[in-house]
């Protein structure tokens, strides 16, 4: 099994937290970061360090959609919180279906949502979703 992530975050977020996430949203469905073929998140965020250090340190290809592709993505999570602020209602359930190339296809997310919230108080959330092909 192929999975694609999608990364949403908090400003500032360090490495360990989104590792943190990641990895309790893959042991949900049994998986590994050995299954992950892409990581994804919204373009505000292609200059985050932390993402950046979580994506070289395991080996995943980054893939960053602008805030108009995301709100364009039907998901089961929307938030009118992240809508207000950033313009779109999801970054880490779209962007998981972005790259998993099921935009229209909201079943394929294996993993909704997940939140973890680190020890200084930055949020990170995890989304997974199936690819079923190249």
């Amino acid at each position: 099994m192929r999975l694609a992530l999608g990364i949403g975050c908090d400003r500032g977020t360090p490495a360990e937290t989104l590792a943190r996430a990641v990895d309790e949203a893959l042991r949900r469905i049994g998986a590994d970061d050995t299954a992950v073929a892409v990581a994804a998140s919204i373009t505000l965020k292609s200059d985050e360090p932390g993402l950046l250090a979580l994506a070289a340190a395991r080996g995943w290809p980054l893939r960053f959609h602008a805030v108009a592709e995301l709100a364009a993505v039907d998901v089961p999570n929307p938030s009118e919180t992240v809508r207000r602020f950033i313009g779109t209602p999801s970054v880490s359930e779209a962007a998981a279906l972005l790259a998993a190339g099921a935009a229209h296809d909201p079943a394929r997310l294996l993993v909704e949502k997940h939140r973890v919230r680190g020890a200084d108080g930055r949020n990170a959330t995890v989304s997974i979703a199936r690819i079923l092909h190249d």
